[in-house]
């Protein structure tokens, strides 16, 4: 697969050093910091174009991967969706869900492929919960959280946009939570009813949350936990914990440390202790969660098929983001209701 780049940062380096992994080619950048951008073409071995419009209608394109900001990502899909090349955007796919409802549309009305970045649905202990769950080996569902009790440094925000609602939607929960809030969507189901509390700016100078805390409850009738933060020195790995009637999972970073299931007889669990995370790096992460998101949203492309992480999916994960938010600002529960998209 020929992939074009549009937004040359820190992420976007992570993402190159994958396709090299899985043998795709970045085979077009751009950037607006010009200098920026032909460094990474250096890097990559790829053409620099001035625009995102030359890039999405580059003929040596198969596919773009935004790695912008997501206030930008409805106008690279629009630019994908006119020239006929599927898009894969970073999480969260957009600031609202209005913005997202209609990236989805646009890209259906295309007959393009439309992806969001949720790199932890291939993490192995995520591959494996996901059939162990579908197999009951935890019984039934009781309790799902995630504790995202993270660090980030002043220099982390020292950009306006950073932490701003405008350009990044919000704070911890939606920059970086996201990604576990995605897994127990994934892992246990919808939610229908959130209550939340924030800290706004609680050590940084930010518009949005470094601290917030949610309680919640799946439509399986499951109730779960959510604690997001970027202001907890030094940060601590991420956890995802899923508790049922006959046993407990819990992931810290991207592998699974516990699995206490009575007379469990299923598949060997793989258990490990040494857990990477980006709990106060947010490059700490490995790049094989990458590569296998990256190739199965490519194999999508191919096939015609929607990718397992497609703009719906990203949807939902911004959904119960965005509902969190609106019980803090509002200090009410709020219900989720089903939307057809």
């Amino acid at each position: 697969m020929r992939v074009g780049i549009i937004g040359t940062g820190a992420i976007a380096s992570k993402h190159l050093q994958a396709y090299k992994n899985i043998g795709y080619h970045v085979t077009v950048c751009t950037d607006r910091t010009e200098e920026r951008g032909h460094k990474f073409a250096e890097a990559a071995g790829a053409e620099f174009v001035r625009t995102p419009e030359e890039l999405c209608s580059h003929a040596n394109v198969d596919y773009a991967d935004v790695c912008t900001f997501p206030a930008y990502r409805l106008a690279a899909v629009e630019l994908c969706a006119k020239n006929g090349k599927h898009v894969l955007v970073q999480k969260p796919m957009a600031v609202d869900l209005e913005t997202a409802a209609k990236m989805i549309s646009t890209a259906r009305a295309a007959g393009i492929q439309l992806g969001v970045v949720s790199q932890h649905r291939f993490d192995d202990s995520v591959l494996f919960l996901k059939k162990a769950l579908a197999e009951e080996r935890l019984g039934r569902i009781l309790e799902a959280d995630t504790y995202v009790k993270w660090h980030r440094t002043d220099e982390y925000y020292a950009r306006p946009v950073k932490g701003s609602w405008l350009g990044e939607g919000g704070g911890a929960l939606i920059s970086q939570a996201i990604h576990q809030v995605d897994v127990l969507l994934y892992l246990v189901g919808a939610v229908d009813e959130v209550f939340g509390y924030w800290q706004l700016a609680a050590t940084h100078k930010i518009e949005s949350e470094d601290c917030v805390c949610a309680v919640m409850r799946y439509v399986s009738g499951a109730t779960g936990v959510i604690q997001a933060a970027t202001a907890l020195w030094p940060g601590y790995p991420e956890r995802v914990e899923i508790h049922g009637t006959k046993g407990s999972a819990i992931i810290t970073g991207e592998q699974l440390t516990t699995w206490d299931v009575r007379n469990d007889s299923g598949e060997p669990a793989p258990v490990a202790q040494l857990a990477k995370s980006g709990a106060s790096d947010p490059m700490a992460i490995s790049t094989v969660p990458f590569e296998r998101q990256l190739s199965e949203f490519g194999e999508a492309c191919k096939s015609g098929r929607a990718p397992s992480s497609s703009g719906v999916e990203g949807y939902h994960a911004l959904e119960l983001v965005k509902s969190i938010y609106t019980s803090c600002a509002e200090a009410r529960k709020v219900k989720i209701l089903p939307v057809a998209l």
